[in-house]
């Protein structure tokens, strides 16, 4: 199984003719997703890729069935473009965009909760379900299908513990950007709810930063109610106190989301810390086997 997305999924892409929206369109398609159209207003009725594009969300719902949307829309515009997918019922919104205003996030969040909608991001890679579906702005080909499930708000880092996974014959199940900014719309905590809930995910990989308490929140939420074997790592152990490093979301504020105090929970609520990302695939292996030995 996998979460969120799969070979099911009928993807529309927001922002579909534009040069991000294009290029990664073309990239979703060649996976094998089931993009079945786009939306740019203005354009509607024109065919992109080989695919119908839309004016609105609600018509490319009617006419393709979609369920699942990808946004390259602009930050000045991107907030309503996640409000418009959530209004016309897509129940699955990837929202890739970077640099959307704060306040314009809270007042999505509010939305996006009132119409029970899954939102990934803003300022994400994207998910995967190896083998199935991507959506998103990852390279498919570091990719293998399995049963470890990824979390992170690093893009980067994520491809680099699935490279690791993949070359020690760990394949992924799912795995989740869920971006790097203040306010998100899915939390570490909510995803790692989803891959604990999935049946064929065996070992889970959650890759933090400094800031917020998101990973502290799972953490505690794992010693409780966990059953699964989880890696976690941390980055940004060197930041000095605020000073944003990357990620708008990755500053810290107190001692309470630094680095070191978020590893020092995860390792109390038995979390595989590691101390190097180089670490991640490694650690997850011998995790598996420790669970398997018992």
């Amino acid at each position: 199984m996998s979460v969120l997305i799969d070979q099911h999924s009928k993807v529309i892409v927001q922002g579909f003719t534009g040069s991000e929206g294009t290029f990664h369109a073309g990239q979703m398609l060649e996976y094998g997703t089931d993009v079945v159209g786009g939306v740019t207003p203005g354009k509607g009725g024109s065919v992109h890729l080989g695919l119908p594009v839309f004016d609105t969300v609600m018509t490319a719902v009617e006419a393709t069935g979609a369920d699942t949307s990808v946004i390259f829309v602009p930050p000045a515009f991107a907030a309503d473009a996640i409000m418009e997918a959530a209004e016309a019922g897509i129940s699955v919104i990837v929202a890739i965009t970077e640099g959307i205003p704060v306040a314009d996030m809270v007042k999505v969040r509010s939305f996006t909760d009132m119409k029970n909608v899954t939102l990934i991001g803003p300022n994400c890679p994207g998910v995967i379900s190896p083998g199935k579906a991507k959506v998103g702005i990852m390279p498919g080909f570091i990719h293998q299908q399995g049963s470890i499930g990824v979390i992170s708000r690093s893009g980067t880092l994520t491809y680099e513990a699935v490279d690791q996974l993949t070359k020690l014959g760990l394949g992924q199940s799912t795995c989740i950007g869920i971006g790097g900014d203040p306010v998100i719309g899915t939390s570490t905590l909510d995803a790692v709810k989803l891959l604990m809930d999935d049946p064929d995910t065996e070992g889970i990989v959650m890759i933090g930063e400094i800031g917020g308490s998101m990973e502290t929140d799972a953490a505690r939420w794992i010693k409780e109610h966990g059953t699964k074997p989880v890696v976690g790592f941390i980055a940004g152990q060197t930041a000095p106190a605020g000073r944003r490093m990357g990620h708008a979301g990755a500053i810290v504020g107190g001692k309470d989301d630094t680095a070191a105090a978020k590893m020092k929970v995860m390792k109390q609520c038995g979390i595989h810390v590691v101390d190097s990302p180089a670490a991640i695939g490694e650690t997850m292996q011998n995790a598996l086997k420790q669970k398997k030995a018992v």
